[in-house]
Parts: structure tokens; sequence; C-alpha cells
């Protein structure tokens, strides 16, 4: 069953443009990663501050790969640290996609 992850993230002011070069860096990686069927970034329409992010697994087990992964962790690492608050993140078990 294909997974549907959203991870809110609240930067602080000058954190913001660091976060936005690393996921520069990181996107075709963490969209190549096996499994990775779509991500997307996505800003709070009210609050500058917030980010989200989108995106859609084979499954589970995927998931856990990447999350398991030198990818994630070097990219969470460089992302954290530039947090006001702590992040929500949560899966979903996607019912219909149209993609």
């Amino acid at each position: 069953m294909k997974i549907h992850r959203f991870v809110k993230m609240t930067f602080t002011e000058e954190g913001l443009t660091p976060f936005l070069e690393v996921f520069e860096n990181s996107k075709e990686y963490i969209r190549n990663f096996p499994g990775c069927l779509s991500l997307q970034l996505i800003k709070d329409m009210d609050e500058p501050g917030i980010i989200c992010t989108s995106s859609i697994w084979e499954s589970e087990t995927a998931l856990e790969n990447y999350r398991n992964s030198e990818l994630f962790s070097k990219t969470w690492a460089n992302t954290k640290i530039h947090f006001k608050e702590k992040a929500f993140a949560k899966s979903y078990k996607l019912l219909h996609w149209l993609g």
C-alpha cells in the first residue's frame, strides 16, 4: 500500500534560506531514492516560516529504508538546525492517487 508522508517544519527567519538551499541540493536524490514516487515542497500561504514536504512512497518499507539511510541522516541534520520549533510528521495510507 502506498504511503503519503507529510512533514511540517517551522523555521527561524534566518534559517529559511539555508533550508531552501539544503532542499535544492538534496531534492533529486530524495526523489530518486528507491520507492519514492513523488516529492513536493509546500509553503504556508499565511506563515512564511512554515514549509511542508509531501511525499508518496511505494510502501512503509520504502519510507523506512529512506528514513534509515545516510541521505536522510545528512539532510535531516542540516535541516533541523534551522527549526524554530519541533517538526510535525505524519504518514497516511494512500487510498487513491490520480497522480
